[in-house]
């Protein structure tokens, strides 16, 4: 990865945050990238994935992306920079309540290595995902790279019929 490429990663994770800061307000909890761009190993082709979690969101998925177009809206002058280069700017958020958040979810594995919190002050995020490795740390839990994939085996010593939580 070029440092042209990484200056503008950079300036767009500030810039997010900034935007995320100014349209969620009081509400916004956290805040995190992940999957490429949160290992810091993004290509040209990669979208950003992000984690927001907020207080007072509105049911549904839909009602909830209303709310960040206007994050993209302040994002605008760093994509046209970024289409300026040659490269698309795709936003993949994923909006959520705290209590969303602690009733667990998928999701989290794909957080817990690789998130990147750009915003958390109370620590919500960050405890969350501390907890969660600690839980996978207990069984034994790692996780399977497969070209530029990867899975979880949640526990491997299993035995059929043996029951966990995770």
């Amino acid at each position: 990865m070029n440092s042209e490429f990484t200056s503008l990663i950079e300036r767009l994770l500030t810039e997010l945050k900034a935007a995320c800061l100014n349209v969620y307000g009081e509400s916004l909890v956290s805040l995190a990238v992940f999957g490429s761009v949160g290992r810091g190993t993004p290509r040209p082709d990669s979208d950003v994935d992000l984690l927001i979690v907020a207080n007072s969101l509105p049911n549904g998925r839909l009602r909830r992306m209303e709310s960040f177009r206007a994050v993209e809206g302040a994002l605008q002058p760093v994509a046209a920079e970024f289409e300026s280069k040659g490269l698309n700017l795709i936003l993949s958020p994923v909006i959520r309540l705290p209590a969303e958040i602690t009733a667990g979810s998928p999701l989290l594995l794909d957080l817990v290595d690789d998130a990147r919190v750009l915003y958390d002050p109370n620590r919500f995020l960050c405890n969350t995902l501390a907890d969660l490795r600690r839980r996978l740390d207990a069984l034994h839990a790692r996780r399977v790279w497969v070209g530029n994939a990867w899975w979880w085996d949640l526990k491997p010593d299993y035995q059929p019929g043996e029951v966990f939580t995770i």
